[in-house]
Formats: C-alpha cells, sequence, structure tokens
C-alpha cells in the first residue's frame, strides 16, 4: 500500500502584477492580477518531502521581489527542519524555485536531466531566457551533483514511495510537476505548468515562455494525471490561500492545507 502525507503550500512572497504579466498575447480587459511566490511540503511520520526551495534575498531583489518570510525559516510552521530533510524536488531551476538550497545539508535533489543542460547549454546568451536563472544558484547544483547529491530524472519517476515526478517542459525545458498521495487523493502540484488557475483553464501559457506548444500540451497533461480537476494546484495562485483552509487562525494566509479538499 503506497504512503499517503500531509501536504501544505507555504506562501513566503507575493509581488503586484497585472493581467496582461500573464497570458501571452496580454488581456483585453487588463487590470490588478498579483502573484504569489510558494514553497510546498509533504510529510508523513516517516519522512518530509520539500517541493521547491523559493528565492534568496539577494536574487529576489535583484527581480523586484521581496521576501515577506524566509522560505526555509517557514518549514518550521509544519514541524520540519531542513537539516531532516533528504529529499528535494526542484520542479525546475528558475531563481524563485531553486534559491536556498545551501540550507539542505543532508538532502538529496532530484531534478529532470534536460533542465540542468538547458541552464548550463547555449540558450542562456539569449537575455529573455537567461533572466529567470540565476548563475550561483545553476553553479551551486552542479557543484552538489559533484558531491552526489543530484538524482537526475528523464522522464516520469518515483521519488519516494506516494511521490512522483512528471516532466512536461514548455516553460523551461526540464519543468515538471510532482504528485503527492493524500487522504483526498493524488493532489497535482503544477508548479509553473500552470501559474494560474486561469492560465490552464483558459488555455493561455504565461509570459515566460521556451516552447509555447509544450505549454499547451502540459495542461492536457496536468489534467490526465488529476483525478478531478480540483486536485490541480497551481504554482503562483493567490486564490491559493483563499480556496484551502489555514493550518491554523494565525498562520491564515501564510500555510495552508492541500491534503484536503478546497472550500
Amino acid at each position: 500500500m503506497t504512503e499517503q502525507y500531509e501536504l501544505f503550500a507555504i506562501r513566503y512572497a507575493s509581488r503586484s502584477a497585472h493581467r496582461a504579466e500573464h497570458f501571452i498575447g496580454g488581456d483585453p480587459h487588463d487590470g490588478p492580477m498579483p502573484m504569489d511566490y510558494f514553497v510546498w511540503v509533504a510529510k508523513n511520520e516517516n519522512r518530509a518531502v520539500v517541493i521547491d526551495i523559493g528565492f534568496t534575498e539577494e536574487s529576489g531583489g535583484k527581480r523586484g521581489r521581496k521576501l515577506e518570510r524566509c522560505p526555509i525559516e517557514s518549514l518550521a510552521l509544519v514541524g520540519v527542519d531542513p537539516a531532516d530533510v533528504k529529499d528535494v524536488i526542484l520542479t525546475h531551476m528558475h531563481y524563485d524555485h531553486v534559491g536556498n538550497f545551501d540550507k539542505f545539508p543532508a538532502a538529496q535533489f532530484h531534478l529532470q536531466e534536460p533542465e540542468m543542460h538547458y541552464a548550463v547549454g547555449r540558450h542562456m546568451r539569449h537575455r529573455q531566457l537567461a533572466k529567470s536563472f540565476e548563475p550561483d544558484d545553476v553553479c551551486g547544483i552542479v557543484r552538489l551533483n559533484f558531491d552526489g547529491r543530484v538524482r537526475y530524472h528523464n522522464g516520469p519517476a518515483n521519488v519516494v514511495p506516494g511521490i512522483d515526478i512528471v516532466p512536461t517542459g514548455g516553460h523551461s525545458v526540464g519543468l515538471q510537476f510532482a504528485k503527492v498521495n493524500t487522504e483526498r487523493g493524488v493532489v497535482v502540484l503544477a508548479s509553473d505548468v500552470t501559474h494560474f488557475y486561469e492560465n490552464f483553464e483558459t488555455y493561455r501559457p504565461f509570459t515566460t515562455a521556451y516552447n509555447v506548444g509544450d505549454m499547451l500540451d502540459a495542461f492536457d497533461t496536468l489534467r490526465a494525471h488529476a483525478a478531478a480537476p480540483e486536485l490541480i494546484v497551481p504554482g503562483h495562485d493567490p486564490l491559493v490561500m483563499q480556496r484551502y483552509p489555514a493550518l491554523s487562525p494565525d498562520l491564515k494566509g501564510i500555510v495552508v492545507r492541500l491534503d484536503v479538499p478546497p472550500a
């Protein structure tokens, strides 16, 4: 029997933005559409797995992003010590998903191998693509690989019992999403396969793109892996904080439970 997990989204930052910034081709009804930044934690009595690790104050500051709380210190809010984490899933290598790798001294990092080839390859000469990456983060993961702490995957894989990864590409060459078995079923943590609910609901991809066709196909892949649409959790949508229950009243807007149905 496969394992089940409690599953949490921790919001560590947000930014003001407009609709035109989030859809290729803009939006005819432009208006405010803020963006949240999350890390995710799956935990049970056997282990805690962290999915994405946020950006650092330095890398965020270069891009006009400000931390509201340290994403790694915030793991304590769900009872997780980063020193005890043995597995970290990196959905891709963009700066807001791979910073803070040095704060997990015992972890193995799970990444699609094509993503690393992309991050160190010829396309990084293009500012439009390179701006989403932080060179120090990329070099840090390369060093971890030399230490035997990166597990490269080439396709779908089981990471630990009850948690799988599925690659899609599109937004980034080696983008992947995670599937976590919970009491309410298998939750599909989309990460940047769909930044907002509206991206996949309307089949309008986000503006940062490597391959638009792959991004559109990825929406179908999300649906194919989710038993119901409400099991899909987007990567940056403030609605996640509204639709799911807070872990406790004092953590409203900071930590929500994804292992229970949305309101």
